[in-house]
């Protein structure tokens, strides 16, 4: 058999260059298209870019943003902009990833949720929201394509020390760790290696798997 060939969306980021890492070390073929290379809240540019793929066996659906704003002043453009990319974005690279998968009879999909999906923090509504449905459409995706061997779960992988929190302030920082019962955060390398470790998994399906120790 040749080299499985993977699928890790939002690819610019620092989460998903720890992913790439521990694919390739696994002995995946990685593909990990960035904003310009695959806007996923395109139907049009996702069905595009998949149709250029033979095959896909691991698809991470990585890709996201936070738009947070307090419910007074979130605005319209801004709330569709979130939902279209973290949950309208998710569903729009499974489907295309699913066709190929079913025609293989094989596949993972993992999805990269977050926290806030279950205890959103005040000013997440959006991002909070788009995660929480990434859960429900996850556990939807893993009932409809599990008789076809195709496996879907959704990772959450807790706060991690990358450029999308680098702007959270330091009081809000402080804050998180002392929820932690552990009393320290997750790190990307291993967040990573989990999303690999579960990549590799055949027997696990419509799953939600929290790294951190947040009670």
């Amino acid at each position: 058999m040749s080299d499985p060939v993977s699928v890790i969306t939002g690819g610019e980021g620092d989460f998903a260059k720890e992913i790439s890492s521990h694919l390739k070390s696994s002995g995946y073929i990685v593909h990990a298209p960035g904003r310009r290379e695959l806007d996923v809240r395109s139907a049009a540019a996702v069905e595009a870019w998949f149709s250029k793929l033979e095959r896909v066996d691991l698809l991470v659906n990585n890709a996201g943003i936070t738009g947070d704003a307090l419910l007074a002043r979130q605005n319209p453009e801004g709330w569709g902009d979130v939902i279209d990319t973290n949950l309208k974005g998710t569903h729009l690279c499974m489907q295309q990833a699913a066709i190929t998968m079913l025609r293989q009879h094989d596949g993972h999909i993992i999805n990269i949720g977050s926290y806030s999906a279950l205890h959103p923090p005040v000013g997440q509504t959006a991002y909070a929201a788009s995660k929480a449905g990434l859960i429900g459409l996850t556990k939807s995706y893993a009932r409809e394509l599990g008789k076809r061997n195709i496996r879907c779960n959704c990772v959450l992988p807790g706060f991690l020390e990358t450029k999308m929190t680098a702007k959270v302030c330091e009081e809000a920082r402080v804050t998180a760790l002392k929820r932690h019962a552990l009393g320290r955060f997750n790190t990307v390398n291993d967040a990573a290696e989990f999303v690999a470790f579960l990549a590799k998994s055949e027997n696990i399906s419509g799953q939600v798997f929290q790294l951190d120790s947040r009670a």
